[in-house]
């Protein structure tokens, strides 16, 4: 009898020690380091704001996907984004980890989606290894992976669908040269940035004029007219920007384009987007409120969301308006040899991108983690720069927009306007995938 004691209670160990084998447990801090790996690749590739949202997004919905399919506490995008596919759960894949699956749905739906995205593949294979180290069954590994491949592969599908890649059909982009227009800036001289990035399908947007901004200050060159008044404004403040605003433009300045011209050698200094700034805030926010992996997963890709389609009404906007950058302004009607503190990005003035997506980022993250969350951004860290601390995430995104006005590459009409769109695009998406929260409803008072 004493064996067969032993025996009985021998086999619930023995059982216990299995499951804690295989059952290996992962947290937000997973999700930032594919974010980090894609946010590398995108410094190395110079990709450009607009598109950087769009990797981001199908990357984090494949991985949502993963969570929606077994999770019931959080439901399919399925009916709620635009012509997003039913996606059901193969009965053939079994005996695989959710989380771990849905890690794996970003990652190979990065890899094919990026241009440089083969690096993600020694990303992966390190961080497989890293999880057989801590214990993780081989079979698992092998079904997750199936899995993720299996949901990468319809993401990859509902992405192609997105018209992006009509793009390169369109005729060349040629500035209009007319006064009051946008023209290419030193020292660069870049082409424009996506100028047909209002043909892509959005995620929850009816059509990409639906939060159309009020008209821009009408150029001028009349001294009292309120463009020149405003062009001065400009050209002032410029010149006695104190420490405090200096700082500021630089920690938000997120220019993948920008160029170091160092006399007789111009060269490359590569920054993240705009766009993976508040990725990593996102991050920030998930580890600093001990947010569970399902629910980082899902404010991921709904900031993600939110930066899409925030790019597609300011772009949309910026093409449409075609304003003149006051780098440009300043130097044809005040002062030649004007410079602003941060280089001038590639594209028309109005609207300020910064400000849309901005606004649109902090009304998703006061949504999930409060109006009032303290943090101390990390993000620019690692490109030299101190961490700095905001008590919401709606004092960042203001920092964020005035930071181009500091900058000297945009007028306020440009930041404030900029603002308006970014906010009722954060609420869109919200109320599209949420339905309407309270939570949300006074943001546009602020």
């Amino acid at each position: 009898m004493k064996k067969l004691s032993y025996l009985v209670l021998f086999i619930p160990l023995l059982y216990s020690c299995q499951q804690q084998k295989q059952d290996l447990q992962f947290s937000s801090a997973q999700i930032s380091e594919v974010i980090n790996r894609m946010t590398d690749i995108m410094v190395h590739d110079v990709t450009n704001p607009p598109l950087a949202a769009r990797f981001f997004s199908y990357a984090t919905l494949a991985g949502y996907e993963v969570i929606s399919q077994n999770d019931k506490a959080y439901k399919s995008m399925a009916g709620v984004l635009n012509n997003y596919p039913k996606l059901t759960k193969p009965d053939s894949i079994t005996g695989y980890s959710t989380q771990l699956s849905a890690l794996l749905a970003m990652m190979e739906t990065a890899k094919k989606m990026q241009p440089s995205g083969a690096y993600i593949d020694s990303f992966e294979v390190n961080f497989l290894d890293s999880c057989r180290k801590k214990g993780l069954d081989e079979d698992i590994i092998t079904n997750s992976t199936t899995y993720a491949r299996a949901v990468s592969k319809a993401m990859l599908a509902y992405a192609k669908a997105d018209k992006y890649n009509r793009i390169s059909n369109y005729a060349r982009y040629t500035p209009l040269q007319t006064p009051g227009t946008w023209y290419p800036t030193p020292p660069g001289f870049f082409a424009p940035v996506e100028p047909y990035f209002n043909t892509v399908r959005s995620f929850t947007l009816d059509t990409c004029i639906q939060f159309k901004p009020a008209p821009p200050v009408a150029f001028s060159t009349d001294k009292r007219s309120p463009f020149f008044k405003m062009l001065n404004y400009n050209y002032t403040e410029s010149n006695h920007l104190s420490k405090e605003h200096r700082e500021a433009a630089a920690f938000w300045d997120c220019n993948p384009f920008a160029l170091q011209d160092n006399g007789h050698l111009m060269s490359g200094r590569k920054k993240m987007s705009p766009g993976a700034h508040w990725l990593m805030i996102t991050g920030i926010a998930c580890k600093d409120s001990k947010a569970d992996f399902s629910k980082s997963m899902k404010v991921h890709a709904m900031v993600s969301l939110a930066l899409m389609d925030g790019f597609i009404c300011c772009w949309d906007e910026k093409f449409r308006s075609n304003r003149i950058r006051p780098e440009t302004a300043i130097r044809q009607y005040i002062d030649a040899n004007y410079k602003p503190l941060l280089q001038t990005p590639p594209f028309p003035e109005y609207l300020s991108g910064h400000s849309t997506i901005s606004a649109a980022s902090a009304v998703i993250l006061s949504h999930y983690f409060g109006n009032n969350f303290h943090y101390n951004d990390t993000s620019e860290e690692a490109y030299g720069l101190p961490s700095r601390k905001f008590k919401s995430f709606q004092e960042a995104a203001i920092e964020a927009g005035i930071s181009r006005f500091y900058g000297g590459i945009h007028f306020m009409d440009a930041v404030d306007n900029g603002r308006k769109q970014g906010l009722a695009v954060g609420e869109w998406v919200l109320n599209r995938v949420e339905s309407k929260s309270p939570a949300v409803a006074g943001l546009n008072k602020n």
